[in-house]
């Protein structure tokens, strides 16, 4: 699942994909550790949704650093109840997927990310449950169904990560020529870990004199 253990450098690339659209608010989400909006939209967000939600998701998130499993699922849940159509909820979702793979439930880390497609009405957010679900998909074998999550997150901004993830799709079908292509093509896109990629076109170039 290492693959999976990688949302902080995804972070990354949401809050360049924010700035690049020259929204003046940068994002900054760290799944397992804990995350905010920027200030300003923090703020607002608070205004609109009340007070409860922001302080159930910042106690869900102090429970999720704090390795509270019981109390992070609890406030996830309520998150998902009362506020199933705000980014609380969807934060929610992500947070408890990464848990759930930590504890070897894939089956619910599923459940949750799939919630979390279905109700994000921010793109990166869909893309960023999209691209965790696929990874999910590729380790248990489905690449049928981690090719498809992947070929539709391609618009986002996680279009690097989305390219080598075909790659990796690629390199476990056995074709090396389209996993070479993909991962060349990602290297000129922004990914949260160039070094890693970097390791696979070599591992490619091994193993494929």
């Amino acid at each position: 699942m290492s693959e999976y253990q990688t949302e902080e450098e995804q972070v990354e690339a949401l809050k360049r994909w924010w700035k690049e659209n020259g929204t003046s608010i940068i994002a900054g989400l760290v799944i397992g550790l804990g995350g905010v909006f920027g200030w300003q939209a923090w703020g607002n967000y608070q205004d609109r949704v009340g007070k409860s939600a922001s302080e159930s998701f910042n106690q869900m998130l102090n429970a999720v650093q704090q390795g509270d499993i019981d109390s992070s699922s609890k406030q996830a849940e309520l998150l998902r109840l009362e506020y199933d159509s705000s980014n609380y909820a969807v934060f929610a979702a992500l947070a408890q997927a990464r848990l759930k793979v930590e504890q070897g439930d894939t089956a619910a880390a599923r459940s949750q990310l799939e919630w979390a497609i279905a109700q994000a009405d921010e793109s990166s957010l869909k893309a960023l449950a999209q691209l965790n679900l696929a990874r999910i998909l590729l380790s248990e074998g489905d690449l049928d169904g981690a090719e498809k999550l992947a070929d539709s997150g391609t618009g986002s901004g996680f279009a690097g990560e989305f390219t080598m993830l075909r790659g990796d799709i690629a390199a476990e079908r056995g074709d090396k020529q389209a996993a070479h292509q993909a991962y060349t093509q990602a290297m000129t896109q922004e990914v949260s870990n160039r070094n890693l990629l970097q390791m696979k076109l070599d591992d490619l170039a091994l193993n494929n004199p």
